[in-house]
């Protein structure tokens, strides 16, 4: 790593063993994308890896960052919850509908859409937890990367969908309508997983992705938290 890199990576360590937020330091951080990367994989060092996170999947959001396909973040075993979650284990948590994907198989680099398609064992309705050490969530591209691309925790569905559902997405807190999103804004699951294969070297038989949202994160606080879909819902306390 080189000295901004570095200085970046103890940025990010410090502010998540603080539980605090820090000022984004937008254009003066000389970090590119492969450095920021380099600084999550060195954070994710000896925790036990259960799948993935996609971000900026719409071409619209990859467009505002100037990319061209989407980032991705690092999920571990202690990030994925039951029936409760404790919004005091999180910094400054929002929340988003999503989708996941189980992978029965090894889905290696260079793979198809195709051999995406028989890799997945089948979907579920999921809510992404986020969490950001980055004031009010302002962020250049490789300040969120090298905060492992905002991921807090994920709530996941116990029932296992064929293919992701039709129609919209919407997530509730309260009886209160939070976000509401096409699921066809994911695009292509196939594609992004192959895509993603690709970007992490390979993904493995029993690891789950989680596919982004098709609505804007919200501020997460204490409540009813559920998840509606035409496939079904899921449901969780916030505390």
């Amino acid at each position: 790593m080189n000295e901004a890199e570095r200085e970046l990576l103890e940025t990010v360590r410090r502010a998540r063993a603080e539980r605090r937020t820090v000022p984004s330091k937008g254009s003066e951080r000389n970090v590119a994308l492969e450095g920021a990367f380099r600084i999550q994989a060195e954070l994710a060092a000896g925790r036990p890896l259960k799948g993935y996170k996609l971000g900026l999947v719409s071409p619209a959001k990859q467009r505002q960052m100037g990319i061209d396909r989407p980032v991705w973040g690092r999920v571990f075993s202690e990030m994925i919850h039951a029936h409760e979650v404790r919004l005091s284990d999180f910094i400054q948590p929002r929340v988003e509908p999503e989708v996941a994907a189980l992978l029965a198989s090894d889905l290696p680099a260079g793979s198809s859409e195709g051999a995406a398609m028989r890799a997945v064992a089948g979907f579920v309705l999921a809510v992404d937890i986020l969490d950001s050490i980055w004031e009010g969530y302002r962020f250049t591209l490789a300040e969120v990367v090298a905060d492992n691309t905002s991921g807090g925790g994920f709530l996941m569905g116990e029932r296992l969908l064929e293919a992701p559902p039709a129609g919209d997405l919407e997530l509730w807190l309260d009886g209160e309508l939070l976000g509401r999103g096409p699921v066809t804004a994911l695009g292509n699951p196939y594609r992004q997983l192959a895509t993603l294969a690709d970007m992490a070297g390979g993904l493995s038989a029993g690891q789950v992705v989680f596919l982004g949202s098709p609505a804007a994160a919200q501020p997460a606080r204490p409540g009813t938290l559920t998840l509606l879909s035409a496939a079904g819902s899921l449901s969780a306390r916030l505390v």
